[in-house]
């Protein structure tokens, strides 16, 4: 069986990338990205799926009257292609009750901060603000709450003195590419098991 993937993206998709190049090389098994969406028109997210010869498609929110009326019409761009598993990549838009009941248990989000510090935009800066001594990245699985569903992976990255936002948001995004593409892996094994709140590793 062929795990068919969607990733939503808003901006240059570094993390599909990661995701395109483990399922290319053979690190995650079974698994296909079908489609990427972008909320954005020039987001070179759509430039990387082209040049993987992967379908892409723009929605415009303008161009519908409300939230719901664009996550129907993306529901069922991805109830045609099948989709399996939904992939958020920088994807900048709040997903909707109805998308996430559709899709319960099979969208995946990674957050650069130790998920539950550190929520919503520019979780870099707010760790630095903050003071803490460590900070990393969290994959988990989304649900109607801003970056608060069941974690699945995380990886801890060391604070340095003189750290930036931008010096701390790369060694935080070389992390990311390692523990994504391992969650889309153990999702397509069948390894993930969600109890409660739980997200166990069979």
């Amino acid at each position: 069986m062929i795990f068919n993937i969607a990733v939503l993206a808003s901006g240059r998709g570094s993390n599909l990338q990661s995701i395109i190049d483990n399922i290319e090389n053979g690190y995650i098994p079974n698994a296909s990205v079908k489609l990427v969406v972008s909320d954005v028109n020039k987001a070179y997210a759509l430039q990387r799926a082209k040049k993987h010869s992967i379908e892409s498609l723009y929605l415009n929110p303008l161009e519908f009257k409300s939230k719901k009326e664009y996550e129907k019409l993306l529901i069922e761009n991805l109830q045609k292609r099948g989709i399996d598993l939904v992939l958020l990549a920088g994807y900048m838009r709040l997903l909707g009750n109805s998308f996430i009941l559709q899709y319960k248990n099979k969208i995946m989000n990674i957050h650069p901060s130790l998920l539950p510090s550190f929520k919503g935009l520019d979780a870099q800066k707010q760790a630095l603000e903050y003071g803490v001594k460590v900070s990393g990245c969290t994959v988990h699985f989304v649900d109607e709450g801003m970056d608060s569903g069941p974690i699945i992976l995380q990886e801890a990255v060391k604070v340095c003195e003189n750290d930036t936002v931008a010096s701390l948001s790369e060694r935080i995004l070389e992390k990311e590419h390692i523990i994504y593409p391992e969650a889309v892996k153990l999702f397509v094994e069948g390894k993930l098991k969600v109890e409660g709140r739980i997200v166990v590793n069979d």
